[in-house]
């Protein structure tokens, strides 16, 4: 008897270190790729729908050298899911564990309908390296604070990486759509324009690429990564949003050549890419992270100024390196991360504005742009997040003093890139 189940994609748009894909061509005899398009998602970023549906493109060519293909359907996640099920026959649907509040609620909606129908679910690692809640603290749930937890990040065991699959089998209705009773793939949705005249491609060949060309780099990523003007970051942030990239497969090609003789597990590339961990274990525990005070007892005093805000998200403060900062994110559709704790750290410390409408902006801009990180990082500028130090400053000046102190990031930006 033949078997099938639904592997359904949401943001792990890869065929390399897939667990769930990779599980489920091993165990049944027909699996079926499948993303939908939520409309209740969409329009909220045109940069981040352009490199959705570029990865969209992407993992189908690759999902069709495989024999197989991308299924692709509009509406409730849930409800295509389950309708999909019921047309070719499946017994089991396979994803990949998220923690915002969206996922968590599409993940609960689905757990109940699969019940319902009979139907087994299944939930797979692969959107991190260290599963959120595999690490806690003695007595608590998760980590507060990052240091602590890298050290327990550092010892956890990692699981191994999925091959990517020789071959993807699709149920006979779906391979004969031109019959009766066979069942339209879909198809892609026109490629939109986005925003940014500058921003990358996205894609799962694109991330392979982007990493390859990097790599070399990365013995040298401590010192130089925090130069602004030398624009040595990975640059890999958005693939890894969009899971085009396994976290794991990254850590484990970077960790093996950027390991600290001084006693360290892993070097500085690493240690960031913990960071993301962190902020995603955090936002496991916490699933209001975008909306409400992290830290207990913060103060929370900010102006309303609609005019300093636009001011800001253009790129037109009259400070240097926070428009040049700015101006990136409008062109590129991405930020140095220096840049951004400068401009974020302007936004809440200097002009004393709610750092929401910070999150806010970056996230219709950043092609990387993710609740867990984004507003994770954004509250440990503002103060009212995981920062042990909630006081601390970033100031401007100093910092372009110290990061760009030729200007030459600026001149990049501000003389040469046009404001919005």
């Amino acid at each position: 008897m033949t078997r099938t189940a639904i592997v359904l994609f949401t943001r792990d748009l890869r065929v390399h270190d897939h667990p769930a894909l990779a599980t489920a061509c091993a165990a049944f005899d027909r699996v079926v790729p499948l993303y939908v398009l939520d409309p209740a998602l969409a329009g909220r970023s045109p940069n981040r729908t352009r490199f959705l549906h570029q990865s969209l493109a992407a993992l189908r060519d690759a999902l069709r050298e495989r024999g197989g293909d991308l299924v692709i359907r509009h509406g409730d996640p849930v409800a295509e899911t389950i309708r999909l099920a019921g047309e070719v026959g499946a017994e089991g649907i396979g994803l990949s564990a998220d923690v915002s509040r969206y996922a968590r609620t599409r993940e609960r909606r689905l757990r109940a309908e699969c019940e319902r129908h009979r139907l087994h679910l299944r939930l797979f690692p692969g959107l991190t390296i260290v599963d959120p809640g595999a690490v806690r603290p003695a007595g608590g749930d998760h980590y507060r604070v990052f240091t602590p937890y890298f050290r327990a990040w550092q010892g956890a065991l990692w699981r191994e990486e999925s091959a990517p699959p020789d071959r993807v089998r699709l149920p006979e209705r779906l391979t004969s759509g031109a019959s009766p009773d066979g069942l339209p793939v879909g198809e892609l949705p026109a490629l939109p324009k986005g925003e940014s005249p500058h921003a990358v491609p996205g894609g799962e060949a694109a991330a392979r690429s982007r990493l390859a060309q990097w790599l070399p780099t990365v013995d040298r990523y401590g010192d130089i990564h925090d130069d602004l003007a030398g624009d040595a970051t990975s640059r890999l942030s958005p693939y890894l949003r969009f899971g085009c990239l396994s976290p794991l497969e990254l850590a484990n090609r970077a960790g093996e050549r950027a390991g600290d003789p001084g006693g360290a597990r892993f070097g500085p590339f690493v240690r960031q890419l913990c960071w993301r961990d962190f902020y995603h274990q955090v936002t496991a525990a916490f699933p209001e992270i975008a909306t409400k005070a992290y830290r207990r007892g913060a103060t929370e005093d900010w102006r309303h100024d609609p005019e300093a805000l636009d001011a800001w998200a253009r790129g037109r403060t009259g400070l240097p390196i926070v428009d040049a900062g700015m101006r990136q994110l409008r062109a590129e559709g991405w930020m140095h991360n220096r840049a951004r704790l400068i401009t974020a750290g302007y936004l809440t410390k200097v002009l004393g504005l709610d750092w929401r409408e910070g999150v806010a902006v970056f996230s219709r801009w950043l092609l990387d742009g993710d609740v867990a990180n984004n507003a994770g990082n954004w509250q440990w500028v503002a103060g009212t997040g995981n920062d042990s130090r909630p006081h601390r400053g970033f100031n401007p000046v100093r910092q372009a003093g110290r990061f760009d102190p030729d200007g030459a990031y600026v001149r990049r930006w501000v003389k040469g890139g046009a404001p919005g």
